[in-house]
């Protein structure tokens, strides 16, 4: 339905799933009645609230011991900001500042740390950014068809280099426990956001920080740079609370901002796509990890694709994937009530087809019933107007939210109606075979890749599959493609398939290759050292890049797969920036080629990941 009003995920992939128990609106009352200076026993608190949840063995949910990983700082930015603000908001400052401090050993700092700026006079003389350099790589891929496929001019790297790819410079995040900003490229400048919402631009040559901007939430959607409105050039992303920012790229001064949905649980995840004067946004949410909260009203999100101005930010239209609003459908456990249809967010980057004047996005799972045609879907857009052209949907009755697997949960449906959670977290990315046909191919969770007939409605011309599937499994964060094979990396966490890199030939759907698993990175380092593959990849004339959960990245060859190189980012780095930075495990954005330069993020302190935080730079040496 398209609507002028703002008023109202991907995948549990997706969630980040840091925060305790939500409290009634009474304890709220009660909490916030109290004096902070009452002395406030943290332990029992979190045992009474938060071991039900964190407690217990699913990845997607970070145990105690995985949340005394992270810095306060982070833990306390989740319930006040973040993905837990919901519960958090349940608490006063003085009980979210206690259960910071008893997680991770020490009391938070009172304001987020500074950014330690690092900049030498050859920094603060780099070239001006103008609009007439080159963008190399500028959203979720190098261009609006989403495939992560750089070509050789833009790539400036040939295959033949990749063995000698030595590491140029580290950059630290400071606060941070997951890396998991795209970086985005731009004549001698790399862009991206931060887990405290601090965005950057940097040297590409040094590391060092020409300027920052601080968001009003985390900022994990990629920075999308674009050159084609008004003289200049301009930065646009969207943070954890669903605010969209356009600043001057060159500058980092802000020219508008805009909330693009007033939902609580909403939220910014994909690369916003720019095209002819419109910033086309997804939104998500964190909505479904209120599944085991029995004094939650769950749920009550939709997802949508927004259109605004790419001028001045306003509201051109906006088009949620379920058309009908939320009403309520029963009560739960503890006396809520429970609302439906919801769900359906919008996680990854959304994908324009010039040709046909379409939007392309993939949709997640249901929160609540009753089921929609349009959950877990590949679902087409008139750039225009909003509209929906038309709906491939992969997997019907998929209704699931987190905490279904525990005894008793509160908002969960039925056992019988219990969805996989099979929702989508990769972009659909729109191809040009080399017999010149278009097709849009894309992964899911399942483990199944899907090659769909833009022509046709989205009619399935082969399907192929890659992966077990699972919550975390199957294809999360990104596939990518050329004009000859689609590349389909397998997440399936402790499967023996987790890790495998699959090459299929995009005329037939018939596998070209497979490469195994390769040996972990990590060691015996316990909790995320796996060699499975969640991370987006890169392919470029020749290779394809893949980052993996066990710390390692890696490019192979695509004529066969064959290993071409190999880095292990678990360790600590000197950083450009001087903030004590290491890597670990590599999730979300995945590497970026560009220029001559391999760039990716390491460290994710979630899904059952390793904590780190540091973005790599590499070039030939």
């Amino acid at each position: 339905m398209r609507g002028a009003g703002l008023t109202g995920v991907a995948s549990v992939a997706c969630v980040l799933v840091i925060g305790i128990a939500a409290h009634t609106p009474a304890h709220a009352r009660q909490h916030q009645a109290r004096s902070s200076s009452d002395a406030i026993d943290a332990g029992a608190l979190f045992r009474a609230q938060c071991t039900s949840c964190h407690g217990g063995t699913d990845v997607r949910i970070p145990s105690a011991e995985a949340l005394r990983q992270r810095t306060p700082e982070a833990v306390l930015d989740a319930l006040n900001i973040g993905s837990m603000r919901q519960q958090g908001s349940g608490l006063t400052d003085a009980e979210r500042r206690a259960i910071a401090t008893y997680l991770t050993g020490r009391a938070p700092a009172d304001r987020a740390s500074d950014v330690v700026a690092n900049r030498p006079a050859a920094c603060v003389a780099a070239p001006p950014l103008t609009s007439t350099d080159r963008v190399l790589w500028g959203g979720w891929g190098p261009s609006l068809s989403n495939a992560r496929f750089q070509p050789a001019a833009q790539a400036g790297l040939r295959v033949d280099q990749i063995p000698r790819l030595k590491l140029k410079w580290a950059f630290g995040l400071p606060a941070a426990t997951s890396a998991r900003g795209l970086p985005t490229v731009a004549g001698d400048r790399v862009f991206f956001g931060s887990q405290d919402g601090t965005v950057y631009a940097l040297d590409a040559r040094s590391g060092c920080t020409i300027w920052t901007f601080k968001a009003k939430a985390g900022v994990r959607a990629p920075v999308v740079i674009d050159a084609t409105v008004g003289s200049g050039i301009t930065a646009y992303f969207g943070d954890g609370r669903s605010n969209v920012y356009a600043l001057n790229a060159a500058t980092g001064q802000l020219l508008w901002t805009r909330p693009a949905d007033d939902h609580p649980g909403s939220h910014i995840t994909g690369a916003p796509a720019v095209y002819q004067g419109r910033v086309y946004v997804g939104i998500a949410s964190f909505e479904e990890a209120q599944g085991n909260n029995a004094k939650y009203d769950c749920c009550t999100f939709r997802g949508s694709i927004v259109a605004l101005n790419a001028a001045n930010g306003s509201l051109v239209w906006k088009t949620y994937t379920i058309d009908a609003e939320p009403g309520p459908i029963g009560t739960n456990r503890g006396g809520s009530t429970r609302f439906g249809p919801s769900g359906a967010g919008v996680w990854a980057s959304p994908t324009i087809d010039v040709k046909r004047r379409l939007l392309y996005a993939a949709t997640g799972n249901m929160y609540t019933e009753p089921q929609q045609k349009t959950s877990d879907a590949v679902m087409a857009f008139d750039l225009d107007s909003g509209r929906i052209a038309w709906t491939m949907q992969a997997t019907p009755n998929d209704v699931f939210v987190v905490g279904c697997n525990r005894p008793n949960p509160a908002n969960c449906p039925t056992v019988e109606g219990l969805g996989p959670d099979f929702d989508f977290g990769n972009a659909p990315m729109l191809v040009n075979l080399a017999s010149g046909r278009d097709m849009i191919v894309i992964g899911q969770k399942s483990g199944v890749g899907f090659a769909l007939d833009p022509d046709k409605r989205g009619e399935i011309v082969w399907q192929y599959r890659a992966g077990k599937g699972s919550a975390l499994g199957g294809m999360e964060f990104g596939s990518a493609a050329d004009d000859t094979n689609a590349y389909f990396p397998v997440a399936d966490p402790n499967q023996p398939t987790a890790g495998e890199l699959h090459a299929v030939r995009l005329a037939s759907g018939e596998r070209a290759w497979l490469t195994p698993p390769r040996p972990l990175l990590c060691g015996a380092r316990g909790r995320g050292c796996t060699p499975a593959i969640l991370a987006a990849i890169t392919v470029i004339p020749g290779a394809v890049f893949a980052g993996a959960m066990d710390g390692g990245l890696r490019a192979y060859a695509t004529t066969d797969g064959l290993l071409l190189w190999e880095f292990d980012t678990n360790r600590e780095f000197t950083t450009a920036n001087g903030v004590k930075a290491a890597g670990a495990s590599i999730n979300g954005p995945g590497p970026v080629v560009a220029g001559g330069m391999v760039l990716v993020n390491s460290g994710y302190g979630a899904l059952g990941g390793r904590p780190g935080n540091v973005l790599l730079a590499f070039a030939v040496e």
